[in-house]
């Protein structure tokens, strides 16, 4: 059963950054996407970014673009969102998903098979 784990969340100050992680188990992910969401409350969850697994190809949402940068372990099948620069507006939950076919990275969450919990990242201004 696949399994992912979000952590690294927390309260940053605007202009810092924050690393967030994402622990896959339960399958081999070679063939994956991983995907970064975030969810503001009264907002749509929205697409921030993702990785193919296999090859470390990443494709970003212009609002993060330059500021997020998403990389993969292998050895601890792990994926992390490194956010730089951080902005209030990037106050959201984080969520990481997994999609089993290998491309494209879709920003659609439905998408999406296996999701994780959620990790709150809080900016203050």
């Amino acid at each position: 059963q696949v399994q992912l784990v979000e952590s690294g969340g927390g309260t940053v100050q605007a202009g810092g950054s924050l690393r967030l992680s994402c622990a896959a188990s339960g399958r081999t992910f070679s063939s994956y996407i991983i995907g970064w969401f975030r969810q503001a409350p009264g907002k749509e969850r929205a697409f921030v970014g993702g990785i193919r697994w296999s090859s470390g190809y990443t494709k970003y949402a212009d609002s993060v673009k330059g500021r997020f940068t998403i990389s993969r372990d292998n050895a601890k099948n792990t994926v992390v969102l490194q956010m730089n620069s951080v902005k209030p507006e990037d106050t959201a939950v984080y969520y990481c998903a997994a999609d089993a076919r290998s491309f494209p990275i879709y920003s659609d969450p439905t998408e999406y098979d296996y999701w994780g919990q959620g990790t709150q990242v809080t900016v203050s201004s």
